[in-house]
């Protein structure tokens, strides 16, 4: 039987379990309670409370303006709709870069106010201090490497990342240096398939792809994205489940239709 189906909650343990017997982790963002509890109910491993929630939820450009209040609110919201799956939360642009303590703080923050089971952080060397302060308080780190939001002004593209040889060789140091400092998983987003494979076979600790190829230990989409709620984002590594955008968008033109037309409500539906 898969470590999927038997077990009551998902655990950084779990998950552990599955990249050792080779079982691919499932992995969405979700900032909601209604639509955490269908993830949870329908069998997902992992709920990313991302900081997409500011591009996706807010509708700002990048994800940098969303604070650690909002993402505390999101968490919260997801946490309190969960019974099985394990909950990462995004530590926001600006709650961990100026220093390690600021960064504990924040993470502390999160757990205590959210109730969820760990935080998710971007880069490599330059935040390791960060890094290895949190794991040392207890917080369970999952780390983020290749495309980092987060940096899009340094980097100015959403291209792919560590196609050049020197990238790519530091993005296999940092992922050694997240393992070493304790993370139980790491993100690896938008970098080439083969050297997503082998970071993959070099740590021990998962790896969880997006726009990654095949070859990691999971998968991890936006919710919008996969249930085609957005009609603007089309990159080629997304799959969308379900075009969401035409079947709202027709209620929405029938209930407006049946509103005018005085059919809704009708003799039954009122008391």
């Amino acid at each position: 039987m898969s470590v999927h189906k038997e077990v009551k909650r998902v655990t950084t343990h779990v998950l552990q379990k599955m990249k050792v017997d080779g079982e691919k982790i499932s992995m969405i963002t979700a900032y909601d309670f209604s639509m955490a509890r269908i993830f949870d109910d329908a069998g997902m491993d992992v709920i990313l409370v991302g900081d997409s929630a500011s591009n996706v939820m807010a509708g700002h450009e990048t994800t940098l303006p969303i604070t650690l209040d909002q993402m505390i609110y999101h968490a919260s919201s997801v946490v309190r709709a969960i019974k099985r799956c394990f909950v990462v939360v995004d530590l926001p642009f600006g709650s961990y870069q100026g220093n390690s303590k600021e960064a504990l703080s924040s993470a502390i923050r999160i757990m205590k106010e959210t109730g969820a089971h760990g935080i998710k952080i971007e880069g490599g060397e330059e935040i390791i201090e960060s890094v290895k302060r949190i794991i040392s308080s207890g917080v369970p780190v999952m780390g983020h490497l290749g495309l980092t939001p987060q940096s899009i002004y340094k980097f100015g593209t959403y291209a792919v990342r560590a196609t050049e040889e020197a990238e790519a060789n530091k993005l296999l140091h940092d992922a050694q240096l997240l393992q070493e400092a304790g993370c139980f998983a790491i993100v690896l987003e938008k970098i080439p398939a083969q050297l997503a494979k082998k970071v993959a076979e070099t740590v021990q600790i998962p790896c969880i792809g997006i726009g990654a190829g095949r070859y990691v230990d999971g998968q991890v989409l936006v919710m919008h994205d996969m249930l085609g709620i957005n009609k603007e984002f089309k990159p080629r590594f997304l799959r969308r489940y379900l075009n969401l955008y035409e079947e709202i968008f027709k209620a929405s033109q029938q209930y407006i239709h049946d509103v005018k037309a005085k059919d809704f409500p009708n003799e039954n539906e009122q008391y």
